[in-house]
């Protein structure tokens, strides 16, 4: 079964935090885990449990900081196997378009 979660890792820190994140995406490199990155998180995609959190361990890790924020939310569907793609596809089936839509420049 596939296990899908959504991750957030961050240093508490004033200004960008995009290079420590960076550190704990490049984190999941060493795992057998699929994952894609968007401006809130990072949705991880794994064979089962154990894999996923240890690749989660490990991101939480990789960031450095007196203090890091770490958010995880699992989707573990044990009856199922279904993927991230497979849930995004089911919502566009009921929308009847694809589930994305960027605004109208103000200036335009």
């Amino acid at each position: 079964m596939t296990v899908i979660a959504l991750l957030s890792v961050a240093p508490v820190v004033e200004g960008s935090m995009s290079g420590e994140v960076a550190k704990a995406v490049a984190a999941l490199d060493d795992f057998d885990v699929s994952y894609e990155t968007n401006p809130m998180g990072t949705v991880i995609e794994a064979d089962d449990i154990d894999t996923l959190l240890s690749a989660v361990a490990a991101a939480h890790k990789a960031v450095d900081g007196d203090r890091v924020s770490t958010f995880l939310k699992i989707d573990d569907k044990r009856t199922v196997d279904q993927t991230a793609r497979d849930k995004v596809d089911a919502v566009e089936s009921h929308l009847g378009r694809e589930a994305k839509r960027e605004r109208e420049s103000l200036s335009e």
